[in-house]
């Protein structure tokens, strides 16, 4: 398995309970963010070494979330519903919800990150992207 987008999320391995991890941030100054830069804390501006690799866990709550029917890219296929989550560890990410459905998911709804395999690499090996999906 191959991660589409490595610098944004890990590749689930036993240690992390099968879940897979956003690679964002954080700032000395407790601010947590994703994904990972080194522009600068939006709360108190620090840069450089103040702003240090976090590993964030793949749950969260359901802050929105929107189901398109017609997209204007012609390699995305729709139906599919965007959803904003509010991670636990505090970032609110905008992503895309393992599988359509016409019913819609109550506000804090609970979520966990999971990988769907979305096409092949050159080798042939399964490419995988990040998606969320309801808490059983």
């Amino acid at each position: 398995m191959q991660a589409l987008k490595p610098d944004l999320y890990t590749v689930p391995t036993d240690s992390s309970g099968g879940i897979a991890q956003l690679r964002g941030g954080r700032c000395t100054c407790g601010h947590v963010f994703f994904p990972m830069q080194t522009y600068g804390c939006e709360v108190c501006g620090r840069t450089g070494e103040a702003l240090q690799p976090a590993l964030l866990q793949g749950r969260g709550k359901l802050v929105a979330s929107a189901r398109v029917l017609l997209h204007a890219a012609k390699d995305r296929k729709a139906p599919f519903v965007v959803a904003s989550i509010r991670l636990d560890d505090g970032p609110v990410v905008r992503t895309l919800l393992a599988e359509d459905s016409t019913e819609r998911l109550p506000v804090g709804t609970g979520l966990r990150a999971c990988l769907v395999e979305v096409g092949r690499s050159d080798a042939g090996e399964a490419l995988v992207d990040l998606r969320f999906t309801p808490e059983n």
